[in-house]
């Protein structure tokens, strides 16, 4: 509805303000995933879900480009390695989606999940990814706080007198 406000001079008249609609802009399309190859990488707290495609070498994760979600440079150099190793650059489209854990876990899970996957889609590629060390699952986790202790290993400050 408009509404008229008078003025001294002249009449002005107010547009109603147009109503906001409730769509959300697509960051990037999520392909179909059913003709896939999927493999899951793991990292520290982080497991990523991770779908390899023949593509033009577009990384989707958590529903946003790579850039958008891994902002820090190294983020970014961590999940290229498999493909830069392999000289797959841009023949593959991947669709991950990651949870658990900070973003480096998060980044190196994306890494060992991509690696599985280009085994898994070209198994001559098996030796290249094995010896740079991105098929083996880095087994390191964060050690559990202990009785007695502030953390895992850090005692009580220990005084003589």
């Amino acid at each position: 509805m408009a509404e008229t406000k008078k003025t001294a001079t002249k009449t002005v008249k107010k547009a109603a303000p147009a109503k906001k609609t409730a769509t959300k802009a697509a960051a990037v399309a999520t392909p179909k995933l059913n003709d896939a190859t999927y493999a899951t990488g793991k990292r520290k707290d982080s497991v990523a879900r991770v779908y390899l495609m023949p593509g033009k070498g577009n990384i989707t994760v958590n529903g946003k480009s790579s850039n958008e979600y891994f902002r820090r440079a190294v983020l970014q150099m961590i999940i290229a390695q498999p493909f830069e190793v392999t000289k797959r650059e841009s023949a593959y489209d991947i669709v991950a989606m990651v949870e658990g854990g900070g973003l480096s876990g998060q980044a190196g899970a994306v890494k060992h999940g991509i690696s599985k996957a280009l085994e898994k889609i070209e198994p001559e590629l098996r030796a290249a990814l094995k010896s740079a060390g991105f098929l083996t699952r880095d087994s390191r986790v964060v050690e559990r706080k202990h009785y007695g202790y502030r953390k895992a290993r850090r005692s009580t400050q220990f005084s003589k007198r």
